[in-house]
């Protein structure tokens, strides 16, 4: 990618990623081909936290239909950082 901020689209605010921020694990959508050490780097710039680990999940998108017509959600890909102990990502808080 050619530049940090681009890696990381938005954050992923679901029930369960409001859970995992518990255990200091944030979610993000990343282009798809993002790959984990541009992503660990993104965060870390962004946010100025240490990133101890990045699982990546590759979302394909749900057929849909309106009617006869027939369309398709765009796939994604999802990123779980994991935060050394005691860090946290303000722009989560409150959330």
């Amino acid at each position: 990618m050619s530049d940090l901020h681009d890696v990381l689209i938005r954050p992923l605010i679901t029930e369960k990623a409001t859970d995992m921020m518990k255990e200091d694990k944030y979610t993000f959508v990343v282009p798809l081909k993002a790959n984990k050490v541009e992503i660990r780097q993104a965060v870390e710039h962004v946010f100025k936290v240490k990133v101890l680990a990045v699982n990546t999940v590759r979302v394909m998108g749900k057929m849909k239909r309106m009617g006869k017509t027939q369309g398709k959600r765009p796939d994604y890909k999802k990123a779980i950082v994991k935060l050394a102990p005691g860090q946290r990502i303000e722009f989560f808080e409150g959330v």
